[in-house]
């Protein structure tokens, strides 16, 4: 697959884009403030480039010169060894104008491809949990990957092949007026006017093409890296042939693509060429002609032939450049959309940080909904008083983890407000907001690298000994300790070379290094066997002494000790209390706690 692909909506072909043109110049826009940032450099760099075609230029105007003057009538020793040394200067010139011109620019280039990079990985960063669930990993990093890649293409060809092939273009074309007949700059101008039509026109039908090709490429990259993924579930229901079928679909598809896209470069390349070649015969016949009548020298044919040589070449790879500038365009302006994604949570203009005192977290009349026509919070309303302990229980679907993202603010409620000490968390720094919550998941994943790592994750600026300390409080030093590399393992893709409860240790871990004023446990225990649970359980009330916290569970042994429990049904509220006031009710507190005593007796 072709890894400067984009993936591109297809269109009939010959039908206008609406969004091209907007995101041609939009994407050209865009990079203009990288620029600005070396205007030295880009200035010298374009002295260099104009040095380098006046070289370029000069080479065949020094050559007819010595040609005309190597005529034996007119030899004289001296001056064609002249003209040879300044031959050779101008020669050499060319080259070392041109490396200059790269060296001096190419501290622009990569600046500005660093810059994007970073400015779309950050914005992804602030985009909503939502945009995050939605999205399909494999397809946004093939974007940025592209787009990075297409500014280092556009800054490349611009500087490099378009404005040096317009400025040697103008050279030539005032050498052939000053020293030539109307004919040689009609013939010149004619045949350079039908290439370019020609060139734009099939080079347009071929974008189509390319465009299809794009799509069925970036549909085959995510089915790929989904596939991988989720390898265990590929093994687990015996599908790795399905998987490749699928897979291969999609690659036929993008293969037959490619063969049109070859089959119509092809075609491109024989017209240039035939286009090239009738201008260039028809030219050498005109100087020819002047030669014989002698109103030409032998040096002018010369001069004519290496004129439209170094004007032709640039130009064999007109339609190569413009549609690789096209495609460069293409795939900057996929990569900016990103940055056009709506920051469905975002701060309020001169928004102040948290002022955190006791962490006092309240719930005033909740409405949330992930869709419109699906309501998953109906007023929900509750405190959690600082330091102290309130545990929500209800059974799946019940909004409970919904709760920790509105907390969290991954999304803003539709109606009410969460506060934290007062403060309506939609009018202060998100960043204030999650540096004082600590949450350990019931889904806990875990970066590629080694457990020390995401350990230290929660702080990293912390020392070795407070990640160590955060371990030996999460129970899993001693399991860390006994491994061949230490807390240096690593623990692969998503944490998948670590069992479940190991996983939601590290996370343990984590939570406690990060130290925070507010605790969240998201089924923090689900993953771990009774023994472990009651060693964890003891840690985790010890940790979230004088923190509030709020305590997510299925298990209501582990709630049993909290300041206040809230159960919820249907994303409402419809019991509160503590444990004994709880079972005292009998409602449906106490039968899913009778419910659990006797399956939890029936496993024993």
């Amino acid at each position: 697959m072709n890894p400067h692909a984009s993936p591109v909506a297809s269109q009939a072909p010959g039908a206008a884009d609406p969004r091209r043109a907007r995101g041609d110049w939009t994407a050209v826009r865009s990079l203009f403030p990288y620029l600005l940032e070396f205007k030295g450099r880009v200035a010298l760099a374009m002295l260099f480039l104009v040095a380098a075609k006046f070289a370029n230029v000069g080479v065949p105007l020094v050559m007819k010169e010595v040609v005309d003057a190597l005529d034996p009538t007119q030899a004289v020793l001296v001056l064609p060894l002249a003209l040879l040394v300044m031959y050779g200067l101008l020669r050499m010139s060319t080259t070392l104008f041109a490396e200059l011109r790269d060296i001096v620019f190419v501290r622009v280039a990569k600046r500005a491809i660093r810059r994007a990079a970073l400015q779309v990985f950050r914005h992804l960063h602030s985009l909503s949990l939502r945009f995050h669930l939605e999205r399909q990993t494999g397809g946004v990093s093939r974007d940025i990957e592209r787009g990075t890649r297409g500014i280092s293409t556009l800054l490349s060809y611009m500087l490099f092949s378009i404005i040096p092939t317009i400025l040697e273009f103008g050279l030539v074309a005032a050498v052939l007026v000053g020293r030539f007949d109307w004919r040689f700059a009609a013939v010149t101008f004619g045949a350079l006017a039908v290439y370019i039509a020609f060139t734009f026109r099939i080079t347009e039908w071929r974008m189509d093409i390319r465009r299809r090709a794009n799509e069925l490429d970036s549909r085959a990259n995510t089915r790929a890296i989904d596939s991988l993924l989720n390898y265990e579930t590929v093994k687990y229901f015996n599908n790795e042939e399905f998987e490749a079928r699928r897979y291969d679909e999609n690659l036929q598809k993008f293969e037959s693509a490619e063969v049109r896209n070859e089959a119509s470069l092809g075609l491109l390349n024989i017209g240039q060429s035939l286009i090239i070649a009738a201008a260039v015969t028809l030219l050498m016949i005109l100087a020819a002609q002047g030669v014989t009548e002698r109103r030409l020298t032998v040096g002018d044919l010369v001069l004519v032939n290496g004129l439209l040589i170094q004007l032709y070449i640039p130009l064999n790879f007109l339609g190569m450049v413009y549609r690789e500038i096209k495609q460069a365009l293409m795939d900057m302006d996929r990569m900016f959309r990103l940055l056009e994604e709506n920051r469905e949570v975002a701060d309020p203009p001169g928004a102040p940080p948290l002022a955190l005192g006791g962490a006092r977290v309240s719930f005033e009349a909740v409405l949330f909904s992930y869709e419109t026509n699906r309501r998953i919070l109906h007023g929900v309303d509750f405190e959690i008083p600082a330091g102290a302990t309130v545990a929500v229980v209800g059974p799946s679907g019940s909004g409970k983890s919904t709760l920790a993202r509105l907390l969290y603010r991954f999304y803003d409620v539709q109606s009410g407000r969460i506060a934290i000490d007062g403060q309506d968390i939609r009018q202060v720094t998100q960043s204030s907001v999650r540096a004082a919550i600590g949450i350990v998941p019931q889904d806990t994943v875990l970066f590629n690298d080694t457990i020390y790592y995401n350990i230290a994750y929660g702080r990293p600026e912390a020392s070795r000994e407070e990640v160590i300390e955060a371990a030996r409080a999460a129970h899993i030093h001693d399991f860390i300790a006994a491994l061949p590399e230490g807390y240096d393992t690593g623990v692969g893709e998503r944490g998948l070379k670590l069992s479940g409860g190991e996983k939601q240790r590290v996370a343990i871990a984590r939570a406690i290094l990060k130290n925070p004023r507010i605790l969240i446990f998201d089924e923090a225990t689900s993953a771990l066997d009774s023994r472990s649970e009651k060693a964890i359980q003891e840690e985790l009330t010890r940790i979230s002494a004088d923190r509030t916290t709020l305590v997510i569970a299925h298990r209501l042994s582990t709630v049993v000790d909290a300041n206040a429990i809230l159960v919820m049904e249907g994303g409402r509220i419809v019991e509160r209390g503590t444990h004994r006031e709880l079972l005292e009710r009998n409602g449906a507190y106490a039968q899913m706690w009778r419910l659990q005593q006797q399956e939890r007796g029936a496993a024993a």
